[in-house]
């Protein structure tokens, strides 16, 4: 059973390839977790927005959690996302995961039903007692239009089942006093690459990063040097990324991004519905910055 301590390092937050009837392409999977592990990720997490979970139907979610965890073998953990918004279908969500072999749950706060903070509270409080799996809290408000309070988390982090949390608060004042107060037993991990060095130096463990996906030796780097405390040298090579993050997010991530990872031997650009893919000129921008910096990064390994 993982724990926080588990929750080390870059976790890329992983698109799923698809095939244009809407399924798993299995080999494009494959080789992209080959790709990662090979590259000395520290986790890898499915099935989250970046693999777009409520496009996907169930039965294909449960496959790409399978593939998941057998390329990863044990070595790194697997934590799935569960980004349903009522209480019941997530549960039956994470029974699911677990039984395809997953080692934790990235449980989305609730959304749409605009909940109190006291029934944020008790969703994770009895999502955490009933899960067969030890969970991460991922709060994005900017998808949800839901914030945690920081107090909220504080009491959630002291649950011996609730282990983190992903954290895509973009209010670095919100981030200082989470951090500030969760439990010794509670790993914060960044969910945003545009602020992950700052949160690493606040006290992130690591990160749930969408960009490591293309370029994770650059985000292990980043991620060394700020959590030795050398921040000026992780904000410089952070700022190094910053053109391709611009692209990456220009338009509804993980199109994108999918349009461009056959340069790491993943050719699967298809999306989900409604996502379409990228405008072309973006996608060839986006394809020369990677390469750039593919060249770089490879140069230096």
């Amino acid at each position: 059973m993982i724990t926080s301590q588990h929750l080390r390092g870059i976790l890329p937050a992983i698109p799923t390839p698809v095939n244009p009837d809407d399924t798993i392409n299995a080999d494009a999977a494959r080789n992209l977790l080959r790709y990662l592990l090979k590259q000395g990720i520290d986790g890898v997490v499915p099935l989250g927005g970046t693999g777009e979970y409520g496009a996907l139907s169930r039965a294909e979610r449960v496959r790409m959690a399978e593939i998941t965890v057998r390329e990863a073998d044990g070595d790194i953990p697997v934590i799935a996302g569960v980004l349903d918004p009522g209480y019941h279908d997530a549960m039956q969500a994470g029974r699911d995961f677990a039984a395809a072999g997953a080692d934790g749950l990235l449980v989305l706060t609730p959304y749409y039903t605009n909940p109190t903070q006291q029934g944020i509270r008790d969703y994770y409080l009895r999502y955490a007692d009933e899960s067969p799996l030890p969970i991460l809290i991922y709060e994005i408000p900017y998808r949800t239009r839901i914030s945690i309070a920081p107090e909220v988390l504080h009491e959630l982090s002291r649950h011996e089942r609730i282990i983190g949390m992903k954290a895509c608060n973009t209010d670095m004042w919100h981030f200082l006093r989470t951090v500030a107060g969760v439990d010794d037993s509670f790993a914060v991990l960044s969910g945003e690459d545009t602020l992950f060095p700052l949160h690493v130096a606040s006290g992130a463990k690591g990160g749930i990063v969408v960009t490591a996906t293309l370029l994770p030796s650059a985000w292990r780097r980043i991620h060394q040097l700020a959590s030795e405390g050398r921040t000026q040298e992780a904000l410089a090579l952070h700022r190094t990324l910053i053109p391709l993050m611009n692209l990456a997010f220009a338009e509804t991530n993980p199109g994108p991004m999918k349009s461009v990872m056959d340069l790491i031997g993943v050719d699967a650009p298809d999306m989900l519905a409604p996502l379409v893919k990228p405008d072309p000129a973006l996608a060839r921008r986006l394809r020369g910055e990677l390469e750039k910096q593919l060249a770089v990064f490879e140069r230096n390994a």
